[in-house]
């Protein structure tokens, strides 16, 4: 078992340290996220590589499948290595036809806490995020209440530790008044760069900023700027750009996802990458 944690550590609570080159795990489900693997026992293989190569922080969520994923994880970790943090989403479920349909009453989230922690095999979750914008930008909407559900579960002992996803920083502010937020978890990437500021205030307030679709997700980073950098260091594109996440703010954390061992490998190998100022400041000029 390695010792080292790639892109180093991030600690946001007494008990709550994450390893900032994380791994996000939605890919492991099959296609559109809906339904099993193609290869099962790839996906173990994934997952057990993952933490094999120091990594402390995996993403998820019961609607990934559903609970599919969930159940690779447990499958493929469980008991879970003590220092191990799995942060979940909550506010959607799936329809049959893998639609998305978001799901945000007071027994809806409980219902999909309780989920996760049945098909997680824990009694307690590290992280539960509510999910409340879409997968290209936050909407403007109230959110107290529904965190609130969250809240409660949270003084139950049923979750450790409460975050946001897809807001605005109106939104964080509304849900600062409820509970502590640890994380924010936004679309973010070097050539998608609106929440700029909230990434710089979450670094401000010791709050872990994790964006989605840190590669592009539906529609893959491609600049010229970014290949000559990955040319002149010989790293791929793929690679610079998750190095130069973690270069942007302290409180970043990076969770790109794979089906591939391979491509787990050279996702985590983007941790020790060395960017010089000169290529950081031809990177800045992508998203500017």
């Amino acid at each position: 078992m390695t010792t080292t944690t790639p892109g180093g550590s991030l600690t946001l609570a007494e008990d709550l340290t994450l390893s900032r080159m994380g791994y996000g795990a939605m890919q492991l489900a099959g296609p559109g996220v809906f339904g099993p693997p193609k290869d099962r026992d790839q996906a173990v293989a994934v997952l057990r590589e993952a933490v094999r190569l120091g990594v402390t922080h995996i993403d998820t969520a019961d609607f990934y499948g559903p609970a599919v994923v969930n159940e690779l994880i447990r499958q493929a970790l469980h008991p879970y290595p003590d220092d191990l943090r799995i942060v979940t989403k909550v506010g959607a479920t799936r329809g049959g036809d893998g639609s998305w349909i978001m799901a945000r009453s007071r027994q809806d989230l409980i219902d999909q806490v309780h989920a996760n922690l049945t098909h997680l095999g824990v009694e307690a979750l590290d992280v539960v995020n509510l999910r409340v914008g879409g997968h290209t930008e936050p909407t403007e909407e109230p959110l107290a209440e529904s965190f609130g559900v969250l809240a409660e579960l949270r003084r139950q002992g049923l979750i450790r530790h409460l975050g946001v996803s897809g807001v605005t920083s109106a939104q964080l502010t509304e849900a600062q008044g409820v509970a502590p937020v640890v994380t924010v978890q936004n679309l973010y990437n070097i050539a998608q760069r609106g929440d700029d500021a909230l990434v710089d205030r979450c670094a401000r307030e010791g709050i872990a900023f994790q964006p989605f679709f840190p590669l592009g997700g539906f529609t893959p980073l491609q600049s010229d700027a970014l290949d000559q950098a990955a040319a002149r260091i010989g790293a791929t594109p793929q690679q610079v750009a998750l190095a130069w996440l973690l270069r942007r703010s302290a409180t970043m954390t990076v969770i790109p996802g794979t089906s591939s061992p391979d491509h787990l490998r050279e996702n985590i190998a983007a941790a020790d990458l060395v960017l010089t100022e000169d290529t950081l400041t031809a990177l800045d000029a992508i998203g500017a």
